[in-house]
């Protein structure tokens, strides 16, 4: 089971590919998630929002899994099932299974959509946190339409088994705020052009979207933050940022399954609904920006 020191690092929450009639795509997911661990990523998520979660069913979870406990092979990296509902009963369903896969750890999101209390969401995670899986608290108030206060996080974070939380709060607030209180558990970055600022006040990585098309030089960016090389970080992430807002101009994952298409990492591109492909001017402006095959696409 994952432990809090091997929550550093950059973290990849992995598309899932879908065939055109909407059927998991396992071969584009396998070969995706072995050259993303070849190329050295810290933990592999499985079934987050980048995953695409809301759609995936409990069957095709367990073929993800299998599929991803594959393509890690003898490698040390942590895999990492997305369990998170807005419904705290299908959260512990979907974190029991996710200990009989062999996860290591869950990613459970804050519920989304019914907008409960500050002390509802820490039940919620106590729920979840009851299982015995290391479980990882997910922050993202865009998307959930509510935020958690400091006070909440700490009380949740002081929980056993709660391994750490991913921010994507939208800012370094909260991060500085649990700071300012001493020592806490991990926590990754979420949110991709703050990784640095992130790394900064005190986060111990990032879980990156963007990672699926620059692993290498996120990588080698944490290496370089790490060992006090700090201009060269700055100087390696800065040619980043472009491609980082293009990746989040239309609603993820559509923007990067489409980067993976074209570069030929999974056959297609498809999503399903309610999300949609990108349309025809980001297209066009990620092509400008050269981030496909023959302008250096790191896959």
């Amino acid at each position: 089971m994952l432990t809090e020191q091997q929550l550093h690092g950059i973290y990849l929450p992995v598309v899932t590919p879908f065939l055109p009639g909407g059927e998991l795509d396992l071969e584009s997911f396998h070969k995706l998630s072995s050259s993303l661990v070849a190329q050295g990523i810290h933990g592999l998520v499985v079934n987050g929002t980048t995953g695409e979660s809301p759609t995936v069913n409990a069957e095709e979870l367990s073929l993800l899994s299998a599929a991803a406990k594959s393509a890690i092979g003898a490698a040390e990296v942590p895999l990492v099932l997305g369990t998170g509902t807005n419904d705290t009963r299908a959260s512990v369903k979907k974190t029991e299974l996710a200990g009989k896969l062999g996860a290591d750890a869950v990613l459970a999101v804050v519920p989304y959509y019914n907008k409960p209390s500050q002390r509802g969401i820490i039940e919620h995670f106590r729920k979840i946190a009851e299982v015995g899986l290391p479980v990882i608290v997910y922050e993202i108030p865009g998307r959930t339409g509510v935020k958690m206060e400091v006070d909440t996080v700490r009380e949740i974070m002081e929980m056993e088994n709660i391994a750490g939380l991913k921010d994507c709060s939208g800012s370094c607030d909260l991060l500085r705020e649990l700071r300012a209180y001493g020592p806490s558990k991990p926590v990754l970055c979420g949110d991709d052009a703050s990784l640095l600022e992130a790394l900064e006040v005190g986060a111990a990585g990032g879980m990156l979207v963007s990672a699926h098309v620059r692993a290498a030089e996120f990588l080698n960016i944490y290496r370089n933050f790490r060992a006090g090389r700090f201009d060269e970080a700055y100087a390696e992430f800065e040619p980043l940022l472009p491609l980082i807002r293009l990746m989040f101009e239309e609603p993820n994952p559509a923007p990067v399954k489409w980067l993976l298409s074209e570069a030929g990492q999974i056959a297609h591109g498809t999503l399903r609904l309610p999300m949609v492909e990108i349309g025809q001017e980001l297209r066009g402006r990620l092509l400008q920006a050269g981030v496909l095959p023959g302008d250096a696409l790191a896959l």
